[in-house]
This record gives C-alpha cells, sequence and structure tokens, in this order.
C-alpha cells in the first residue's frame, strides 16, 4: 500500500529532510519524489511505501504534517489520490 504526500508552502531550507526523517522513522520507505521551487514556493509531491509503517495511518499523517507546521501538507492514500485526480 502507498500514500501520496503532498507540500505546498514558503521555501527553506530543511523541508525534504525534515519529511523524509519522519518517513524513515515510522519506516515509510520513500518511493518517488518529484519537487519544484516556484519563486519562493516549494511545490513537492512525495510517493511512500507504507505497508511496514509502524503507526496507525492517521498517526503517520499527523506526524507528517507536524514535521512542518508552516507548509500545507495533504497525506492521502494512493487510491484515493488516483480517484480524485482521475480525468
Amino acid at each position: 500500500m502507498r500514500a501520496v504526500i503532498t507540500v505546498i508552502g514558503k521555501d527553506r531550507v530543511g523541508i525534504l529532510a525534515d519529511l523524509a526523517s519522519v518517513c524513515a522513522k515510522n519506516q515509510a520507505n520513500v518511493v518517488d519524489v518529484s519537487q519544484t521551487i516556484m519563486q519562493e514556493y516549494f511545490t513537492m509531491t512525495m510517493l511512500v511505501e507504507i505497508d511496514q509503517i509502524n503507526l496507525e495511518f492517521e498517526e503517520f499523517q499527523q506526524a507528517v504534517k507536524d514535521s512542518n507546521p508552516d507548509m500545507t501538507i495533504h497525506v492521502m492514500h494512493e487510491e484515493i489520490f488516483n480517484h480524485m485526480h482521475r480525468v
């Protein structure tokens, strides 16, 4: 099972490092990352495997959001993400 993490906010040092640290701490494997800096704004989409996470999904969601409280972060199961973005 996989999850999609999206992040948007003012760029600063350490955003990706903070997110990767939370994933590693909770046994979520980062599969793919796409990030762009648009002027002073950071945007990122991260795909993570969550089969082996060591806490409930809702707790993982909150841990990811808490890692960068100044950013807008969404964490959702891949199936939900795919259904939301199906054309």
